[in-house]
């Protein structure tokens, strides 16, 4: 159970200390550039996107997942193991499938690395809607 409980984006945004929010606010406008269409919506108290499915969030490190908070703002991909990441950017720990990318400072944040990653994400939720739609056509 988390100990914080939001209505919404914006009041989740005035809890954040100030370089968490400047981190969380880029990340997403870069998500919000790059991914027309999206939905945003918290879960878990921290915003996901999707299209057709989720394709990623932002989770600042105050935000505590059960009782842990941590330093810096998470960008997660939930098809992190498809993504092609040949540089190793992004970390998965013993996660199978989210792969995500932890930044302390703005300075950190790769704008082209992430567009790249986002732009893939977007393809890779397209290709498996279609692939859903088409074994229920099967059926």
């Amino acid at each position: 159970m988390q100990s914080v409980s939001f209505a919404g984006v914006g009041e989740m945004l005035a809890y954040l200390p100030e370089d968490q929010l400047l981190i969380t606010e880029r990340l997403r406008e870069l998500i919000l550039e790059c991914l027309p269409g999206v939905k945003e919506k918290l879960s878990f108290n921290v915003p996901f996107f999707s299209i057709h499915k989720n394709v990623c969030f932002i989770w600042p490190g105050a935000i505590p997942w059960g009782k842990t908070t941590w330093e810096g703002v998470e960008l997660g991909f939930s098809y992190g193991h498809l993504l092609h990441d040949p540089g190793e950017y992004l970390y998965h720990g013993t996660r199978k499938q989210v792969y995500s990318k932890r930044y302390h400072t703005l300075e950190e944040i790769d704008e082209e690395v992430i567009r790249h990653f986002l732009l893939e994400s977007l393809e890779l939720d397209e290709l498996i809607f279609r692939e859903k739609m088409m074994n229920r056509r099967k059926r």
